[in-house]
């Protein structure tokens, strides 16, 4: 899967059984088959691991992930030639520094080996010492991947951001440049999901992240939440997990992910649900019967969707449920069941 330009910025804020997730990790591509949702804990090694090449091409913007296909093989090169090392994160060149003003040029990158990151980069500069309120005051804000910041001599606190990733340093400024380069160990992922080989529209289903395993005991609140397809969340580095929404129903699949630094994950979340459009008929085949009211409950009575109107669309899970519509005062019902996959309309007899 090619990767576009400008997935550093396009980060976003991040009960079917048997879920199945696809996992590809930029470069190289994997599949892992994920745990079932909602099941009893599985042990940790059972949770599957994505696996990175031993030298992965770092994600830069621009950067086309795929392999290229075709095209003539260049020449091997000679035997004899050394290997050659990355070249090391290059700050840029200071300007013209004015009288009573020191040059702070910033950079960052994946980590200790990766490459600069060159986009989606928020530095925020304070003071170093609060006021007498306790609060550090901003004295700089910029967007650039490597800002050259002229500042007068003394001490500051630089914080760097990059989508939920960030990093802290304290500078002295004295006479000369400073140069510092932070380390920020984070990747991106991006989701999206599907019913058997048919892509879900970006509009009709929403992910949120968590921190950790789903497997992990105790009650946690997403760090990213209603993320659409196709967004990318910047992460730190380390283990989530997704919550994939399909419609507002009971169609919900979870599953882990491993976030690497420097690489796009892209997730592809397979539901077992189906749309229904329910009808209360006067006969079969009939019209519709306008203000009626709906309630989809399993066969256990669980309400799991409530509505009202003539062809209301509910998106479920596989399974068996019962319908009941309430119309001028009476009540009528029927069971029916899903298959994944297949879309249908659900006729309820008024008699």
């Amino acid at each position: 899967m090619a990767m576009g330009a400008g997935w550093f910025g396009a980060c976003r804020r991040c009960v079917a059984a048997f879920p199945v997730i696809f996992v590809l990790v930029s470069p190289f591509a994997a599949e892992a088959q994920l745990l079932p949702g909602e099941q009893a804990p599985v042990p940790p090694a059972a949770i599957p691991n994505v696996t990175a090449p031993a030298s992965p091409t770092p994600v830069a913007p621009g950067a086309n992930l795929t392999t290229p296909g075709g095209g003539v093989t260049p020449p091997p090169p000679p035997a004899a030639a050394p290997p050659v090392s990355p070249p090391p994160v290059a700050a840029p060149a200071a300007p013209a520094v004015p009288p009573g003003q020191v040059a702070l040029a910033l950079a960052a990158r994946f980590g200790r080996d990766p490459p600069a990151i060159t986009g989606g980069l928020l530095w925020r500069i304070y003071t170093e010492k609060p006021d007498q309120n306790g609060i550090f005051k901003l004295v700089r804000e910029d967007r650039t991947a490597s800002p050259v910041v002229l500042l007068p001599p003394g001490g500051y606190i630089v914080h760097a951001t990059f989508g939920l990733a960030n990093a802290v340093k304290r500078v002295q400024l004295r006479g000369e440049t400073v140069r510092e380069v932070f380390e920020i160990p984070a990747g991106g992922a991006r989701f999206e999901g599907k019913v058997g080989d048919a892509r879900i529209p970006p509009g009709q289903i929403h992910f949120d992240v968590y921190k950790g395993s789903q497997f992990e005991s105790g009650e946690k609140r997403p760090i990213a939440e209603n993320v659409a397809s196709s967004d990318v969340v910047l992460l730190p580095e380390g283990l989530y997990h997704v919550v994939s929404n399909y419609g507002d129903g009971n169609a919900v699949m979870r599953s882990d992910l491993r976030i690497q630094p420097g690489k796009l994950t892209d997730t592809t979340i397979v539901h077992r649900a189906a749309k229904i459009t329910l009808k209360l008929v006067g006969e079969k085949g009939g019209e519709a019967l306008a203000n009626t009211a709906w309630s989809v409950l399993t066969p256990g009575g669980d309400v799991i969707k409530e509505s009202i109107g003539a062809f209301p669309v509910v998106i479920l899970a596989e399974g068996d449920y019962v319908a009941i519509a309430r119309n001028e005062g009476k009540v009528y019902n029927r069971e029916f069941k899903v298959e994944a996959g297949v879309d249908r309309e659900i006729e309820v007899l008024a008699r």
